[in-house]
């Protein structure tokens, strides 16, 4: 049987699909599972320096499975989304929390928890033809897989409760305006276009990558921020990764990072 997500490795980078296609890559509990289990693996793996998010088939994520949830009832579906949502949770934390840049790689629609996959990347390429929609109030329910967590921080408050509240559909041109996403590509090129950024990132300095990351996403004081940039950088300068940067800069040579 087909793995629903699977995970694969090429060239430093490791490649995690969703692959449920013929539901549109909708999240159950066994892709919840899986979706963790690949995150996890995308840290265990040595080599491993960035990461993709993307879908199987013509859809990126139409989120949550519905059908799935509709054979519930009372109880026993408050336990079911209970271990859902806590799986598919731990797996975004998992995904946020590596030291390599995730890059989401959005064909089709991206929509519900979908939206979260993307929010939670920290670069986004789309095929021109990618659609994003929340789609939770439309069926009576509310935000999960981090939207509003990470809506609200990218795109402001008034556009995020815009999504939730109207479930507007963005097209990928509107999702770049709004910085949701980072590059649109013609549909046929996503995935080379999308290998391309992997392949530059995974030669870049992972770990200061990775302290970038940690340094961008924290909600400290002013105060607190600024010491904490002040040790990091402290830290980094150190490294082989400074060192082969800096002497590349003064030497006007293209850096080769240590792996």
């Amino acid at each position: 049987m087909e793995p629903t997500v699977k995970f694969e490795t090429s060239d430093n980078v490791a490649w995690v699909t969703l692959n449920r296609p013929e539901t549109s890559n909708t999240i159950n509990l066994q892709s919840g599972r899986d979706l963790l289990d690949a995150a996890t693996r995308c840290r265990a793996t040595h080599g491993v320096r960035a990461v993709v998010v993307t879908g199987a088939g013509k859809a990126f994520s139409f989120g949550g499975d519905l059908a799935a949830m509709t054979k519930h009832e009372g109880r026993e579906r408050e336990a079911y989304l209970r271990e859902l949502t806590v799986d598919l949770h731990a797996a975004i934390v998992a995904f946020t929390r590596l030291e390599c840049p995730v890059i989401a790689a959005v064909n089709g629609t991206a929509a519900g928890a979908g939206v979260g996959l993307v929010a939670m990347a920290d670069l986004v390429v789309a095929g021109e033809g990618a659609k994003f929609a929340l789609a939770y109030t439309g069926v009576g329910l509310t935000p999960d897989g981090s939207t509003s967590y990470f809506l609200p921080r990218i795109l402001g408050h008034q556009r995020a409760m815009e999504l939730v509240l109207l479930n507007r559909t963005l097209t990928a041109a509107e999702a770049l305006a709004w910085g949701l996403v980072n590059k649109v590509v013609p549909d046929a090129d996503l995935r080379e276009e999308t290998r391309a950024l992997a392949a530059r990132l995974a030669a870049g300095p992972t770990a200061a990558f990775g302290q970038a990351k940690r340094l961008m996403r924290s909600e400290a004081s002013l105060e607190a921020h600024l010491e904490d940039e002040s040790r990091t950088i402290v830290a980094q300068s150190g490294t082989p990764e400074a060192a082969e940067g800096i002497a590349a800069f003064l030497e006007k040579r293209r850096p080769s990072f240590p792996r």
